[in-house]
């Protein structure tokens, strides 16, 4: 059995490298996946796998299914933008 590698990107100068980096780490082990959410798949699949691993920053990588824990809790995040001041007059 194949170690299944998902890669999702924005297609951006940010991910390009993440998507070199896992290519060339992969082993004859590993069946590496790419999802360009900028074209968003033909069959939506990549959005849907986004919403089941929670991504809320790109790029992510998930493997066997497990989104890594270095692609977790990095989005935006609203409580974020109020405590830096957005919103609020000067």
């Amino acid at each position: 059995m194949k170690r299944q590698i998902e890669v999702f990107t924005a297609g951006c100068p940010i991910c390009e490298p993440v998507v070199k980096m896992v290519k060339e780490m992969a082993c004859d082990s590993c069946e590496v996946t790419v999802y360009n959410t900028i074209e968003q798949c033909d069959s939506k699949i990549c959005i849907d796998k986004m919403k089941g691993y929670n991504i809320t920053s790109l790029p992510a990588v998930a493997v066997n299914g497990k989104l890594l824990t270095c692609c977790k809790d990095r989005g935006v995040n609203k409580d974020e933008l109020i405590a830096a001041g957005i919103g609020k007059a000067l």
